[in-house]
C-alpha cells in the first residue's frame, strides 16, 4: 500500500473511533500518526524495510505495525472491523462542512441518519434543534454546508486533477502511433477545480491507443471501449475520456473539447453569420448548399479564419475574449517563466516544515532569485506565530543568510492577522522593520458583510500593510468565501497602493479569476504566492498564474516577474 493510501486509512480508522465513542486520545493517536507520514518526505519503502517507523515522532510501536502490517497485506483487521459496524454512506455525512465525528455519531444513534439526503431532511423539518451540542445556528450551519457539499460533489482541486492527467499523457505520448496529444476540458482552461479529465489524441491508429489507455496502472473501473473513445475512473475518483480522432480533425476537437460551452456557442454563431459551420469535425465553407472543408493545422488557423486573433484557452469563458480578438487586443498573458520569486512562504519560525536555509535551497533549485518569507504573527498561536523577539531572530538570520548567499535575496515578511477591529498585529515600530507585511483574516469569519468590509477596508488604510493575503478566505470545496464587497477591496486597494494576492494553494487560489481583471484594470499590482509551508508547496506558483492567465494579466501586472530591486523599490514606495 502507498504512503497516501496509509494516511487516509489512519484518518479513516481515527474517524470510525470517533463516531464509535472511543476516548480522544486514542482517536487523535492514528491523526497524529497521519499528519507525521503526510509531512515525512524521506523513503517511506526504506522506513517500513529496516524497521524504523517507530523512530518517527508521534509514532509508536503499536502504531508502528499497524501500520507496517497495512503496507504489506493493504488491509488491517481493526479497519476491516470498524468498517463492519458501520454503514460506508457514514464518511460521506464527514464531507459536510460543519459536521464532525460527533456530530456523525448523535445523528445516527437519535434518528438512525446514514446519507446525506437523510441529514438534509432532518434538517428542513427542524429535527436536530433540540439535540445537545446542535441548536438553530448549528442546522442552519449543517443546510448551508450540505449546500455547499452538493455544489462541489464530484469536483476537484486542481493539483489532483493535473497531477493525474500528467500521468496518462506521460503513458500516452511515446506511443508511435500518436501523432498529437493534448489535455482539453476545463483543465485546460486553468478553471480552479475540476470535475473530470479530456485527453484527445491525434492518430490514424487509434486501437493501439485504446488499450495503453485502459490498461494504465492506478484504475478503479472502466466505463467504456470503444473503438474512438475510451472511459476509465482512476483511483482517485476521477473520471477520465480519451478520444482518437484523425490528425485533420485534431485542431477543431481540440477546440471544442477545450470549452468552454459558452466560448463555443458564441464561436458557432461568429461562423454562421460569416457563411460557416463549425463543429469538433472542421470548418467548413457554405456555399450553394455545398460544405467545403477548410483546412486549419491548428488552433489559431481556426481563429484566424473567422477574423479573430488567437485566443489562449484560459481565455475562453465568453467574458468579452471574443470581441478583444476582433479588435486584436488579446493580451500577451504571463507565464510560468515569468515569475522570477515568490513570497508568502512559512519556514519552521512558524507552521512550516522547513527552516530558511531550506527554503532558500528550494527556491534556487526552481530557478528562482528571491523569495519573501512571511511567518505567522503572534495573534495566531494555533500557528505558533512570532513573537517580537522571535521577529527580530529571524531577522537576524536572513540578514546573515543574504550576507553568506550573496546571489540571492531574502524579503523579510510577515503575514499579519487582520483582527476583528481591522488592526494590524505588533506595534509601528516592529511593523516598519518588515520589507513588506501581508494582511489576512484567520478568525471571526461569521461577520456580516458591511461589517467584514469595514475591517478589511480598515486594514487596508494602514500605512504598513503591503498585501492583502487571500481576500475572500475561501476554500474551494470546502468552505465559502467570508461576505464582503470585493468591489469595495479593490477600490480601497487601489487608492492605498497595497497588492492584491493570488494565492496559488489549490485549496485557495484566491483572489478569484472574476475579480483580477477589475483589479488590474484599477492599476492593482497582483502578486502570485504559494502559501507554502512545505516543499512542494512551492511548485503550486504554476497554479496561480493559471489564475492570473485567467484574470487576463500580462507580465507587468504581477509584482514577483520583476527583479528584487525592482521589488524593493515598490516596497520602499509603499513605506514612504
Amino acid at each position: 500500500m502507498e504512503k497516501q493510501k496509509i494516511i487516509d486509512a489512519l484518518n479513516e480508522i481515527a474517524d470510525w473511533l470517533e463516531i464509535k465513542g472511543e476516548n480522544s486520545f486514542k482517536c487523535n493517536a492514528y491523526r497524529t500518526a497521519a499528519r507525521t507520514l503526510e509531512v515525512f518526505d524521506g523513503d517511506f519503502s526504506k522506513l517500513i524495510e529496516e524497521d524504523k517507523l517507530a523512530e518517527l515522532k508521534g509514532i509508536g510501536k503499536s502504531l508502528a505495525e499497524k501500520i507496517t502490517t497495512l503496507t504489506k497485506t493493504d488491509t488491517l483487521p481493526l479497519l476491516e472491523e470498524l468498517r463492519s459496524i458501520f454503514p460506508n454512506s457514514l464518511l460521506e455525512l464527514l464531507k459536510i462542512p460543519g459536521v464532525g465525528p460527533k456530530k456523525v455519531k448523535t445523528v445516527f444513534e437519535k434518528f438512525d441518519i446514514k446519507t446525506v439526503g437523510e441529514l438534509e431532511y432532518a434538517c428542513n423539518e427542524n429535527r436536530l434543534v433540540e439535540l445537545p451540542g446542535f441548536g438553530l445556528k448549528t442546522q442552519e450551519k449543517i443546510l448551508k454546508g450540505i449546500e455547499l457539499y452538493k455544489r462541489s460533489a464530484g469536483r476537484f482541486l486542481v493539483d489532483v486533477v493535473s497531477s493525474s492527467s500528467e500521468r496518462l499523457l506521460n503513458s500516452l505520448k511515446n506511443l508511435k502511433e500518436v501523432n498529437s496529444l493534448e489535455v482539453a476540458g476545463s483543465l485546460r482552461r486553468a478553471r480552479e477545480t475540476v470535475k473530470d479529465i479530456d485527453i484527445l489524441v491525434a492518430s490514424k491508429k487509434p486501437e493501439p491507443i485504446m488499450k495503453a489507455f485502459v490498461l494504465q496502472p492506478k484504475i478503479a473501473q472502466i466505463t467504456n471501449q470503444g473503438e474512438t473513445k475510451s472511459s476509465i475512473v482512476l483511483e482517485e475518483g476521477i473520471s477520465a475520456d480519451l478520444r482518437v480522432v484523425s490528425p485533420q480533425e485534431f485542431p477543431f476537437a481540440l477546440n471544442y473539447f477545450t470549452g468552454s460551452k459558452e466560448h463555443n456557442v458564441a464561436l458557432r454563431s461568429r461562423a454562421i453569420k460569416m457563411g460557416f459551420k463549425l463543429n469538433e469535425y472542421g470548418l467548413f465553407k457554405i456555399e450553394d448548399d455545398k460544405e467545403t472543408l477548410l483546412k486549419c493545422k491548428n488552433e489559431k488557423e481556426i481563429y484566424k479564419a473567422l477574423g479573430l486573433a488567437y485566443i489562449p484557452p484560459e481565455l475562453r469563458e465568453d467574458r468579452g475574449e471574443i470581441e478583444a480578438a476582433e479588435k486584436n487586443k488579446i493580451p500577451e498573458l504571463v507565464s510560468d517563466k515569468d515569475v522570477l520569486g515568490i513570497f508568502h512562504i512559512h519556514t519552521d519560525y512558524s507552521d512550516g516544515i522547513f527552516t530558511l536555509r531550506n527554503a532558500v535551497e528550494i527556491a534556487k533549485s526552481l530557478g528562482l532569485i528571491y523569495i519573501g518569507v512571511s511567518d505567522h504573527s503572534q495573534t495566531a498561536a494555533y500557528a505558533n506565530g512570532l513573537k517580537p523577539d522571535k521577529v527580530k531572530q529571524q531577522w537576524e538570520e536572513i540578514d546573515k543568510l543574504n550576507e553568506e548567499i550573496g546571489d540571492f535575496k531574502i524579503f523579510k515578511g510577515i503575514e499579519s492577522d487582520i483582527l476583528v477591529n481591522g488592526a494590524l498585529d505588533y506595534d509601528e515600530n516592529l511593523l516598519s522593520g518588515f520589507d513588506f507585511v501581508i494582511g489576512s483574516v484567520h478568525s471571526h469569519f461569521n461577520m456580516k458583510e458591511k461589517e467584514m468590509t469595514d475591517r478589511i477596508i480598515r486594514a487596508l488604510e494602514n500605512p504598513y500593510i503591503t498585501m492583502l493575503g487571500h481576500p475572500t478566505g475561501r476554500l474551494l470545496l470546502a468552505r465559502d468565501g467570508y461576505p464582503v464587497d470585493m468591489d469595495a477591496i479593490i477600490e480601497t486597494s487601489a487608492k492605498n497602493n497595497v497588492i492584491l494576492e493570488i494565492n496559488a494553494n489549490p485549496y485557495r487560489l484566491d483572489l478569484d479569476w472574476r475579480y483580477c481583471r477589475k483589479a488590474i484594470e484599477k492599476g492593482i499590482i497582483l502578486s502570485i504566492n504559494p502559501d507554502t509551508h512545505r516543499r512542494e508547496g512551492f511548485e503550486h506558483t504554476k497554479y496561480g498564474v493559471g489564475v492570473a492567465r485567467k484574470g487576463w494579466c500580462e507580465k507587468h501586472h504581477i509584482l514577483n516577474t520583476r527583479t528584487a530591486d525592482e521589488v524593493l523599490n515598490i516596497f520602499k514606495k509603499k513605506k514612504s
